[in-house]
Parts: C-alpha cells; sequence; structure tokens
C-alpha cells in the first residue's frame, strides 16, 4: 500500500528493518560522548562537587583527561571547576546538542527506533529537526532507499551526507550554536517550498497545556513551519521532556499526529496528553 507521496507504508511497529548497530564512532564523536557523560554525571549528582576521581573512574580515562574535559566545559559555561571536581550550574541553560548524546542514551536509542518505522518505505519526503533524538532516528533511517530528508541540522545532515542512497536537502538560515541547527527567515522560507510526508520533531519540553515548547523563539518558528509543511508529525521526546514548558512555544500538541517517549514519563503526563487525543507511545529501553 503507497501514500500519497508515493511511499509504501510502514509496517506496525518494530516491522521494519533496522540497523543493529549506528556507524562506527570517529575520535570527535568519541570525544563529544565522553564530554557528555561527564556533564550528564555532574548535572544529576547530589548538590555540591563531583570529584574528578570519581569522574575519571567512571569514564575510564587518566585524572588529566577529565581536567581537560572539565575545563573545557567551564570555558563554555556548563559547569564550575572547583578544586578536586566540578559542580553543576543550575540555571537552566540549555545543554549544547553536542554535548547531549550522553543523557538518556538508551532511552533516546529506543525511541529513535521506534520512530523510525513510521517513516514509510520507498519513495518519502521526511522533514527532520536538530536534537540528539532526532539524529538517532536520522541514523536508523541512514541504509533507506528512495528516502529523501529535509533539515535544518547540521549534525543531522552530516550522518547522512555519506550517504549516497539517501537525498538531503538543507534549508538555509543562521547556525544557532546550542543546538545546531540554521534558524531564521530563510529557514522558513526554504520550508515553505516543501511538501514533507512525515516529519520527526525534537522538542525541550511538552505537556498537554503548554504544548511543544523549545528553548529559543526562532528555533520554534521554524520547528513549526515544518509541522505545518508535514502531513503526518511524530514527536520524538524521552520521558524527561514531559510536562516541562520552556520559553518559546511551537504549537498545540493537538496539532501533531503521535509522541514516541520512553518508560520514564511520568504516567500523568502520559495520561493527559492522550486524552486530549495525542497519541502516545511508550517504549522500554
Amino acid at each position: 500500500m503507497t501514500d500519497e507521496h508515493g511511499g509504501h507504508r510502514a509496517g506496525p511497529p518494530g516491522s521494519s528493518a533496522l540497523p543493529d548497530a549506528a556507524p562506527a564512532a570517529s575520535p570527535g564523536r568519541d570525544r563529544a560522548h565522553r564530554l557528555a557523560r561527564l556533564l550528564e554525571h555532574v548535572r544529576a549528582g547530589a548538590p555540591g562537587t563531583t570529584s574528578a576521581a570519581e569522574l575519571a573512574r567512571l569514564l575510564r580515562v587518566s585524572a588529566a583527561t577529565v581536567r581537560r574535559d572539565l575545563a573545557v566545559l567551564e570555558d563554555q559555561q556548563l559547569l564550575r571547576r572547583l578544586h578536586g571536581g566540578a559542580r553543576a550550574l543550575d540555571d537552566g541553560r540549555e545543554v549544547p546538542v553536542r554535548y547531549r548524546g550522553g543523557e538518556q542514551r538508551d532511552a533516546k536509542l529506543a525511541i529513535a527506533r521506534e520512530a523510525a518505522t513510521r517513516v514509510p518505505l520507498g519513495a518519502h519526503a521526511l522533514g527532520l529537526t536538530g536534537g540528539s533524538t532526532t539524529d538517532a532516528v536520522a541514523r536508523c533511517l541512514a541504509d533507506r532507499s528512495q528516502l529523501t530528508v529535509i533539515t535544518n541540522a547540521l549534525n543531522v545532515a552530516l550522518d547522512l551526507a555519506l550517504r549516497p542512497q539517501v537525498k538531503v536537502v538543507m534549508t538555509g538560515g543562521v547556525v544557532r550554536s546550542q543546538s545546531s541547527e540554521l534558524v531564521g527567515p530563510w529557514a522558513e522560507q526554504t520550508l515553505q517550498a516543501v511538501n514533507l510526508g512525515t516529519a520527526v520533531v525534537g522538542v525541550d519540553g511538552i505537556s498537554a497545556a503548554g504544548g511543544l515548547t523549545t528553548h529559543d523563539e526562532v528555533e520554534a518558528a521554524v520547528n513549526a513551519a515544518m509541522i505545518r509543511r508535514a502531513r503526518r508529525t511524530v514527536v520524538v521526546a524521552d520521558g524527561t521532556k514531559l510536562g516541562r514548558v520552556r520559553l518559546a512555544r511551537i504549537c498545540a500538541a493537538q496539532d501533531v499526529d503521535e509522541l514516541v517517549t520512553d518508560v520514564s514519563a511520568p504516567p500523568a503526563e502520559v495520561e493527559a496528553l492522550r486524552r486530549i487525543g495525542l497519541a502516545v507511545t511508550v517504549v522500554e529501553p
């Protein structure tokens, strides 16, 4: 069976053949993953200082490597170095997308695999916003043929650029460093010129009352433009995002078709979203 965009509809969840593993990581990706794990551990720890020795044991690296990594993260104002360790900055600061891969990593991979089954086989136009979970979706779909991916996310485009069977279309726009996305009027103009079968959208918060939200109003406008151009929109968000309301509203929760999240999502938030008519799929890592 085909859809109106020429693609065969995907089978039931879990029926598509997906890659067993992501492509081999580069040294740069390995370091970004280590920094993400370090930052996640510091931010998730009890109030106070997380010791450098503890971080070295966790990451299985030398104390000197930990000190260098902490210096990098402090320079980016993501934590504060103290004697013998580090302390998180509890100011609601947005974590750059390159350091989000270590946060809820297993949950995000499970969500991405499930979301990838929503993308029809065959010729299809897929919109992908920025974010670590949408990047994981892109990697799950990297071996698909006849897939056109329209994205404003630099990390997504780079992951797919060497896949000759996937056509990658990037929007114009100005780079927003925190999310590695192209934003602004040029990005919106590109999206106004395309028709998308499916959009997979990442968010910083989602709730029944607050809708889909993110940290930046310009990024929110581009995400909203992508949703308007898609026949079907799937939101991907790990459980920590449910119930959060960030500064910039993208759209109402009723304006999208489905949320794919994981078992860490608060049950009350899941039920509230279902009560307003949003389909919610909960996966286990």
